[in-house]
C-alpha cells in the first residue's frame, strides 16, 4: 500500500540522542523538510548547541522534556544505554510512536558484526521496556555522513519499516518519505527486526570495501 496520500507534515519529531551524527542527521533532514524538530541529550546544553547547529526548525532539551513533547520519537541512542534509557522515559513515551533505529553490533579486528539480544532485537527490547508505546523499527541503514552532507540534496534508499501496529508504520513510512529520495517500505512484524539491525554489520563491511555510503534499494515493489 502506498502511504504517498498520508499527510504527516504537521508531526513534530523528538530524537533522542540527536547530538549523535544519526540522530542530528536525521535532525537536519527532517528539519529540511519542514517538520519541528526537537532534538533530546542527557545534557540539555549539548541538545541545544546541536540544535543550533541544524536551525530555527530544531529546538535542543533535555531527553524527558523531548519524550513527553514530540508527537514521534525517535530513538537513536548508543546501544549501551537503549535500556536504561528507555526505561527512565516509559511514562513519557506512553501512547506514543516511538522509531527505534538502534543498531546493536559489537567491532573487533574483523570488522563489525551483530551482537545477541535477549529480546530479539534492540526493537523487541523498547517493545518490552514501553508496553504503552506503539514501536516501530525503521532507519538503520541511512548513512549518517550523507544525511549531514549539506552537498547531498537527496538521499537515494528504501527505508525498512517494521512493526505490529499498522497505523504506526504506515505513519512512519510516510515520514521516511519526507526525506527527499527516500522510500518508507514495510518489512514485516517488529519480531523481524532482528535481521534488519544485524544487516548493517554488512552495509558497514561494503561501505569499507568499496569506500562508499551505501544503502539499500527494495526491487519490484
Amino acid at each position: 500500500m502506498s502511504t504517498d496520500s498520508l499527510d504527516v507534515s504537521g508531526i513534530s519529531i523528538g530524537i533522542l540522542g540527536g547530538t549523535g551524527d544519526q540522530g542530528k542527521g536525521l535532525a537536519r533532514r527532517f528539519a529540511l523538510a519542514g517538520h519541528t524538530v526537537l532534538i533530546g541529550s542527557r545534557n540539555a546544553g549539548r541538545a541545544r548547541e546541536a540544535a543550533e547547529s541544524i536551525g530555527p526548525s530544531a529546538r535542543g532539551a533535555e531527553n524527558a522534556a523531548v519524550a513527553a513533547e514530540a508527537d514521534v520519537v525517535i530513538v537513536a541512542i548508543p546501544w549501551e544505554g537503549h535500556r536504561s534509557t528507555l526505561e527512565s522515559l516509559r511514562a513519557e513515551l506512553a501512547g506514543k510512536i516511538v522509531v527505534d533505529c538502534v543498531n546493536p553490533l559489537g567491532f573487533d579486528k574483523q570488522g563489525a558484526y551483530a551482537l545477541a539480544v535477549e529480546e530479539g532485537s534492540a526493537a523487541q527490547q523498547a517493545a518490552a521496556v514501553l508496553p504503552d508505546s506503539r514501536v516501530v523499527a525503521a532507519f538503520h541503514h541511512v548513512s549518517a555522513v550523507l544525511l549531514l552532507d549539506p552537498e547531498v540534496a537527496e538521499i537515494a534508499l528504501d527505508v525498512l519499516v517494521l512493526g505490529d501496529d499498522r497505523e504506526a508504520t504506515e505513519t512512519v513510512q510516510a515520514l521516511a518519505g519526507r526525506i527527499p529520495g527516500a522510500r518508507g517500505i514495510y518489512g514485516g512484524r517488529l519480531r523481524n527486526a532482528h535481521q534488519v539491525e544485524a544487516l548493517t554489520a554488512n552495509l558497514i563491511s561494503i561501505n569499507r570495501r568499496y569506500k562508499a555510503h551505501a544503502g539499500f534499494r527494495v526491487t519490484d515493489v
